[in-house]
């Protein structure tokens, strides 16, 4: 547990230095991200952004546990 604490704290010190060009992908605007705008209103669901990272994050581990 510890271990993966760790790794998990190194990622998120890595996101943090690379964000400046990790903010430039086009991820949270691909198509099936849905928005509703009204107004006064803003509804914002990433649904595809969502599934990407799960898949990405899903075969990350599996690579690494074998």
């Amino acid at each position: 547990m510890q271990r993966t604490l760790l790794v998990i704290g190194a990622l998120l010190v890595l996101a943090g230095l690379a964000w400046p060009w990790l903010s430039r992908l086009p991820l949270g605007r691909l198509p099936g991200d849905l928005v509703i705008e009204r107004p006064g209103f803003r509804f914002y669901l990433p649904l595809t952004t969502s599934l990407l990272i799960s898949l990405l994050v899903t075969l990350l581990l599996r690579l690494f546990r074998r």
